[in-house]
């Protein structure tokens, strides 16, 4: 896979503010980037640089191999970075046709782009009558009209309910699939976890981890052991190649699997050697606990 876009040492300060700290990562060509942290990480700082519309402090990128943003660059890119600038008393099909206008696309792409994000009924009602769902599900028909090699998502769901966040989700996985390359930013760990591929977690500017999400995670799983003999249960898990990093949460032990496990192989082990035990869960690793555990430790 190719890169589309490569960051080096990136930097911003605001007088007092230090935004971004000396930020790297790359990204990947067809995959779904998230670039996770809390209100104040940097997250649209980092959007603006990369778009041109915020001069850095320091450090370097390109864009599909060429340094910087040009106006050529910003052809291929699709993004949605403030609230949508269309006029309320105009229908749906009305403004993109403006919006068709100022990126020199031909008017037949509007019916496709409205059909993408399930608007296409509504095209001739006004955007003054659309929720806030349809009005963001309407951005993103005006950024992919010109069929942008990537699209740039900040914060895509802030302010939706429970049915237009899943109408975006779903629509941010139908776009990837055609082969588009998304970064969005969220503060959002549920969004990322189920949209993205590929995650960079930001911490006051920094960048504390960026790769797959999978690796970032026990691909394998956690297994919770309870017992009422913790101490000789504790001084068995060694026997098991399979353990990796343990945690007492209570009476509880926590442990990240390397490999597959099935718990009836592991309760009847410790059957075998004199231990009942009293909790004895599989589960999937959450991306939430996995950030909360690296962002206390930085």
């Amino acid at each position: 896979m190719s890169e589309v876009l490569l960051v080096n040492n990136l930097d911003k300060q605001f007088r007092r503010i230090h935004a971004v700290k000396d930020l790297s990562f790359s990204v990947q060509k067809g995959n779904v980037y998230g670039l996770l942290g809390p209100n104040g990480s940097g997250k649209s700082t980092t959007l603006g640089m990369l778009l041109g519309t915020i001069n850095p402090s320091g450090g370097e990128w390109e864009w599909f191999n060429k340094s910087g943003t040009t106006t050529e660059t910003l052809h291929r890119i699709g993004a949605i970075i403030e609230q949508p600038n269309f006029y309320s008393y105009l229908s749906a099909e009305q403004n993109l046709k403006i919006t068709a206008k100022i990126k020199n696309v031909a008017f037949n792409r509007i019916d496709e782009k409205l059909s993408l994000v399930g608007l296409l009924e509504r095209k001739k009602d006004k955007y003054s009558s659309f929720s806030l769902g349809m009005k963001q599900r309407l951005a993103i028909a005006a950024a992919m009209l010109s069929d942008p090699e990537v699209l740039i998502l900040d914060e895509p769901t802030n302010g939706l309910d429970p049915e237009g966040i899943i109408q975006i989700r779903e629509l941010i996985v139908k776009i990837a699939a055609g082969g588009t390359t998304i970064l969005l930013a969220s503060h959002l760990l549920d969004e990322v976890e189920k949209v993205c591929s590929h995650v960079i977690i930001l911490k006051e500017g920094k960048s504390l981890y960026c790769g797959a999400v999978n690796q970032f995670l026990s691909a394998h799983g956690i297994l919770e052991l309870g017992s009422n003999d913790t101490d000789k249960m504790i001084s068995l898990l060694g026997e098991f190649s399979a353990f990796g990093d343990t945690k007492l949460n209570g009476n509880i032990i926590e442990i990240e699997l390397n490999e597959n496990v099935d718990p009836v192989d592991v309760n009847a082990f410790f059957m075998k050697h004199g231990v009942v035990l009293s909790h004895l869960v599989k589960r999937s690793q959450k991306l939430e606990q996995q950030f909360i555990d690296l962002v206390r430790h930085e």
